[in-house]
């Protein structure tokens, strides 16, 4: 297909969410929230993931004092982060299916890209490092905001740092907290299978991350 997207009017812009969007890095915080839960004699759930998922960094760690984590929230922040990157340099991940293919496509059309994420922005950064060079072009996460999703203010934030208008953006999204944030921030938002499903009628379009296209995101900006 020989369509210079990069003369398209829309989209300004395109923000990703991070876990559950790009990467599944999931498996990667349970085995260390389990890790600092064992170390202090109590487990973590199933279920505790789902009630955090999606949130802040700070509803996880919260939860980790409520299971049983017998220290200061800084201390456990400390301990998460360290075992998370100490697991990032011995596992293997990868985006997800469709993902890669994206993002060479966005690279062609010269679109910005960033990651809007609650989680911390060293991971997430580790995530934009493994993207083709110079795909993302602002990161934001735990380190830039004060009022995490579902509060708008980070997708505010990404836009901002894109120079773009949020109402020209789309935004991908897994979780409920994403959606409404992206929402909220006035953008169009393409909905993608997470671990919490999203609720019928929030987001403007569904996809499975396979069927993620360039095509698929300019018709939805320009509808």
């Amino acid at each position: 297909m020989s369509t210079n997207h990069s003369e398209q009017k829309f989209p300004e812009a395109i923000l990703f969410d991070h876990d559950g969007t790009l990467v599944d890095t999931e498996p990667i915080w349970e085995a260390a929230k389990k890790r600092i839960c064992e170390e202090h004699g109590t487990t973590w759930t199933s279920e505790d993931t789902k009630a955090v998922l999606g949130y802040s960094i700070r509803a996880t760690l919260e939860r980790l004092q409520q299971v049983g984590v017998d220290l200061p929230l800084e201390k456990i922040e400390e301990k998460l982060i360290a075992y998370m990157h100490e697991a990032f340099e011995q596992a293997s991940y990868d985006f997800l299916p469709g993902i890669s293919a994206l993002l060479g496509e966005i690279k062609q059309a010269g679109i910005p890209c960033a990651i809007v994420t609650n989680a911390t922005t060293s991971v997430a950064q580790a995530t934009a490092n493994k993207a083709p060079a110079g795909v993302f072009a602002a990161i934001i996460g735990d380190q830039q905001t004060t009022k995490p999703k579902p509060d708008p203010q980070p997708y505010l934030m990404g836009a901002e740092a894109l120079k773009a208008d949020p109402k020209n953006c789309v935004a991908i999204e897994d979780s409920p907290s994403g959606v409404r944030s992206a929402t909220a921030a006035g953008m169009k938002v393409i909905v993608v299978p997470g671990e919490v499903p999203v609720p019928e009628g929030e987001g403007d379009l569904r996809l499975r991350h396979e069927e993620l296209t360039l095509e698929a995101i300019l018709n939805l900006s320009n509808s």
